[in-house]
């Protein structure tokens, strides 16, 4: 992994222009798994042991991704099993999206607190050949674009000197606003893991509504500026569906 990330480099329009194209053949969420329900509690482990290992946000998004897409094209019928391929997933991902350094050993998963509550433990074995039936189910494809791709790339557009502030906080200087905006974005794009309803929309959309929502959050006018209409090419009516679901759990 090199040390400018790719929204930082002179390519960022065509790396950006390429997830476009790559998630236009994303495969439709089915919604279809017989283990649906207990879909937020696997969610919920493999933020928490991201958290603990200290993965990127791409390696936890991408994780979900592929566990939500296994248990929606293959039958998954045990929780022994859905631990196996949810830890396996979260391995996967890390090795394909973060630094080398930072990819969790097996020992270190397996050690956790958050695993051995549940009398849960992955051996090598095990690891390895769900690892491969992941890659075979995806074609050894990776490289699917998921909002957290997206993310960075708008919050560089995020903040305009020419913004108005509806009231005084949290500050008038940019810099700080910017700051503020970008943990509240991804707030919401963590809210977004919560819930498959997300899948509804392109990651590009998702991402993109999480400025807009954070924008609404802070009371920066306009919500949606023209740099950000530029950057990402979606007007607020095309992000109003996605924004206002974004927004309720803040106003129950």
């Amino acid at each position: 992994m090199m040390d400018e990330q790719w929204w930082e480099g002179r390519v960022a329009s065509d790396v950006h222009c390429t997830l476009r194209e790559k998630e236009l053949k994303l495969p439709t969420f089915r919604a279809h798994s017989p283990l649906l329900k207990s879909r937020r509690f696997f969610v919920d482990i493999l933020t928490l042991l991201s958290s603990h290992c200290q993965l990127c946000p791409a390696a936890r998004h991408l994780a979900v991704y592929l566990l939500d897409h296994f248990m929606d094209r293959y039958n998954v019928s045990t929780s022994k099993q859905l631990y196996t391929v949810a830890v396996s997933c979260l391995l996967l991902a890390s090795k394909f999206e973060d630094r080398e350094d930072h990819v969790p050993k097996l020992e270190q998963i397996n050690s956790t607190r958050i695993l051995s509550s549940q009398n849960f433990t992955l051996t090598k074995t095990e690891l390895l050949s769900t690892e491969l039936l992941l890659l075979e189910a995806f074609s050894w494809n990776l490289c699917l674009p998921t909002p957290a791709h997206f993310l960075d790339y708008y919050l560089l557009a995020s903040v305009s000197q020419k913004d108005h502030h509806c009231h005084t906080w949290p500050t008038t200087c940019p810099r700080k606003t910017k700051e503020c905006l970008k943990e509240y974005a991804h707030y919401f794009l963590e809210v977004t893991l919560q819930d498959h309803v997300f899948y509804k929309f392109q990651p590009s959309v998702v991402a993109a509504a999480c400025v807009g929502a954070s924008r609404i959050c802070l009371q920066l006018s306009p919500y949606w500026t023209r740099d950000l209409q530029r950057i990402s090419s979606y007007s607020l009516e095309h992000l109003s569906t996605c924004i206002e679901i974004l927004l309720v759990p803040l106003f129950r």
